[in-house]
């Protein structure tokens, strides 16, 4: 029996298609027209597996554009998605963290349940919007971002309470002369460090996990 989670996010739009296992999936960037992005990502992990949608047996739709997705059973929240998610592939973890495109949560998990959640979805700091705007200054691909921030010897401090303001500090570094590692590695900081005023509100237990393409910063 195979099922099917879609995952229409702020930023990214996420298909998986598994039985005991994965089998398909396809992860592309989210546009204007849910219904239709929805169709094709589904089109294409049914491609990958060569079957027809009529063997998927039940399909759960979840993210920001999640209402949209016609050929759902059921919509469910990503911060619930999450918890079970988290629970399923490790067990021990109480709390996770995921930064995403436009948004950053804070949850706290109990046997795959939501017993508590924060989320800072006020403004694009700390966010993967953050780093989006980061990259476009600094003239590099994303996935540029966190290798390069690894080789900074002098981490510089950059706001983290307002892109817009920490756009401006990293022009303004750039014009000094500043490292272009050493910019970066601020730059994760403040993300960090904006993150982490949010979790403390949620009093973090161990284990903790963080998910979301931020991850990877």
């Amino acid at each position: 029996m195979y099922f099917a989670g879609v995952d229409i996010g702020s930023t990214m739009t996420k298909v998986v298609i598994m039985d005991e296992k994965v089998i398909a999936k396809v992860i592309g960037p989210t546009g204007a027209e849910h219904r239709r992005l929805a169709n094709e990502v589904m089109g294409d992990a049914l491609r990958q597996t060569g079957m027809p949608f009529d063997e998927i047996a039940y399909v759960v739709a979840t993210g920001y554009g999640r209402i949209n997705v016609p050929f759902a059973d059921k919509q469910i929240t990503e911060i619930t998605c999450h918890a079970k998610g988290v629970n399923s592939l490790f067990p021990t973890v109480r709390t996770a963290i995921d930064i995403g495109g436009q948004d950053a949560k804070g949850i706290k998990i109990a046997n795959g349940k939501v017993v508590g959640f924060v989320m800072n979805d006020k403004c694009a700091a700390g966010t993967g919007r953050f780093l989006e705007v980061m990259a476009e200054v600094l003239g590099l691909q994303l996935d540029q971002m966190g290798e390069l921030s690894l080789k900074s010897k002098k981490k510089v401090q950059i706001s983290s309470t307002c892109t817009v303001f920490a756009e401006q500090e990293v022009v303004s570094r750039i014009a000094e002369g500043t490292l272009l590692e050493d910019i970066l590695g601020g730059i994760n900081e403040a993300i960090a460090s904006r993150v982490c005023r949010m979790a403390q509100r949620l009093k973090i237990e161990r284990d903790v996990v963080v998910t979301g393409g931020v991850a990877k910063n």
